[in-house]
């Protein structure tokens, strides 16, 4: 399991899949690029420390 900072948010996301996760607060996070990531309810687009792509090797 790995985390990823919430620059917006100043928290943690714990990704729950390839492209989603989940914040502290319970917020689904969607990946929308290796360093953004877009809350699922609210539409907002977050800066994040880095969504690395398992794919990539």
């Amino acid at each position: 399991m790995s985390s990823i900072f919430d620059f917006d948010d100043n928290d943690f996301i714990i990704k729950t899949g390839d492209n989603t996760g989940m914040d502290f607060d319970g917020n689904i996070m969607l990946r929308m690029g290796d360093n953004f990531a877009m809350d699922i309810d609210s539409g907002d687009v977050h800066f994040v420390s880095g969504w690395d792509d398992d794919d990539k090797e």
